[in-house]
């Protein structure tokens, strides 16, 4: 183990790069634009990563967090929507590139972890992260460990249908995995603009001004959405039972989702007293990066 981890947030349009000392403070941080292209992002998170440990004087664990997953059989990426990223075996040719191994997992997943060690998560034993932000996606932490799946997929809560639906709830939406009624299509936050402003809106900032201000659409797209949202909830508690339920990205900041949402959930889940917290993230933006450079806290 290094004296520093190196965290490596790798989004669509930026790559940024943060050092922790071994206490989880915050040594280093720095952000670049994502060249776009395979051989470029490998170049530059290898310049990123030698210009930290040329300012920390030492070499550091790495850990790379990217919007897809490696694939167990193939070891190459799948399921990124930075979709020049597929079909490549980032984990070798970053290894090789730095002459020293790496560790490379979804960003949701170093979200969930991100949050579970010292983030808003800490303290509980199993954490389920959720990103709910232009898509869906989440992890599961427990005991400070990252459930991953026999195909690398666990905690893709986005792609399970969303339960317990209503009729005027189909048809049921077309989503990019190829199948219908994906819970990312009602619950992600392009999914809450297109329900409040109608289809092509991506964003659903000031939809809570809105509401308070007294539009009607606004205020049924945010009923809609904490009702849907309880059965969400209610489904993960069913299957997986967390101890605290995490949320990040940009529909996170809506405040109303930790009030409303609890007393609703409990009319789903399977329990007569169903009490799992539903809470906001601490890190914000900084988790993804962080829980990269978590992903050297266990063996």
């Amino acid at each position: 183990m290094g004296p520093y981890r190196i965290g490596i947030d790798f989004g669509g349009t930026k790559i940024e790069i943060a050092a922790l000392g071994q206490d989880g403070q915050e040594l280093v941080r720095r952000r670049i634009t994502n060249p776009g292209n395979y051989s470029g992002a490998i170049r530059a998170m290898c310049e990123l990563i030698a210009g930290v440990d040329h300012e920390l004087g030492g070499q550091g664990t790495v850990g790379i967090g990217i919007p897809g997953s490696i694939s167990p059989d193939t070891h190459v990426i799948k399921n990124a929507n930075a979709t020049w990223l597929n079909n490549q075996p980032l984990h070798k040719d970053m290894t090789e590139a730095l002459g020293r191994d790496v560790r490379v997992e979804n960003d949701a997943n170093c979200f969930a972890l991100s949050e579970a060690i010292d983030g808003a998560g800490q303290g509980y034993k199993t954490v389920f992260g959720v990103i709910i932000g232009t898509g869906m996606g989440a992890g599961i932490v427990t005991d400070h460990k990252l459930i991953i799946g026999a195909h690398h997929i666990a905690g893709e809560w986005g792609h399970v249908p969303l339960p317990w639906p209503r009729l005027e709830e189909f048809p049921m939406p077309k989503c990019f995995c190829g199948n219908e009624g994906c819970m990312e299509r009602f619950l992600s936050g392009s999914a809450l603009a297109q329900d409040w402003k109608g289809p092509g809106h991506r964003s659903a900032g000031g939809i809570v001004e809105a509401a308070e201000g007294g539009d009607i659409t606004a205020i049924g797209a945010l009923d809609r959405y904490m009702e849907r949202m309880a059965r969400a909830c209610a489904l993960a508690i069913n299957f997986l039972d967390p101890d605290v339920i995490v949320l990040g990205g940009g529909v996170s900041n809506i405040k109303d989702i930790y009030d409303r949402v609890p007393p609703m959930m409990r009319r789903y889940a399977i329990t007569p007293n169903c009490n799992t917290p539903i809470v906001k993230n601490v890190h914000g933006d900084s988790s993804g990066v962080r829980g990269a450079a978590w992903l050297w806290n266990t063996p």
